[in-house]
């Protein structure tokens, strides 16, 4: 059950500081199967030319008991391509519509850097960001076999064509607002 976007805690999207590795790697320990390392995320903050790292953090001033860190996510930007490298939301902060605005807010940082479209992978058995990467606009453009290597399962590989183009960036504009104006309709 989707609950309303969390307004309380004033979101915030900014650039990914060091200082953020540890709330982040207890995340991503608990997102993924096959997390990235702490060192890996250090290198792509200190060291990678072509990585732009995101987290959403509680507004200044909000009288909160929320994580450090809400969500976050990634990507390497190359010419005209951006390629969606990560994406995850703190447990007790999913289905809140947080996941879709982060990847939203990727997006626009993509576009403002010249993209004109973004690809990723996604594993076949993750049917709820599937629908979400398709709702945005996505296509699927390929499968890589055996992509994640815990399990081999293969990946659908997506892409969201022509960012760089009025009619497609606003109906993205149109979702943020959307996610952003979600009440609760969850039963009381």
């Amino acid at each position: 059950m989707t609950r309303s976007f969390p307004n309380e805690v004033k979101p915030r999207f900014r650039r990914m500081l060091v200082s953020d590795l540890d709330a982040l790697m207890g995340i991503e320990e608990v997102s993924f199967p096959t997390p990235w390392s702490m060192g890996t995320y250090r290198r792509e903050l200190t060291r990678g030319q072509y990585g732009s790292y995101w987290v959403v953090v509680p507004g200044e001033d909000v009288d909160s008991s929320a994580p450090l860190l809400l969500s976050y996510g990634g990507m390497w930007r190359t010419g005209e391509e951006a390629h969606i490298t990560t994406i995850a939301v703190h447990p007790q902060w999913r289905r809140r519509g947080l996941g879709e605005w982060t990847l939203i807010q990727l997006i626009g940082v993509a576009r403002a850097g010249g993209a004109e479209i973004v690809t990723l992978e996604v594993r076949v058995s993750n049917h709820s960001a599937i629908q979400l990467y398709e709702k945005l606009g996505f296509e699927l453009v390929g499968t890589r076999k055996g992509y994640y290597i815990d399990r081999r399962e293969d990946a659908l590989l997506m892409t969201l064509f022509a960012i760089d183009r009025p009619s497609t960036w606003h109906q993205l504009e149109d979702a943020r607002i959307a996610v952003e104006l979600r009440g609760d309709h969850s039963p009381q």
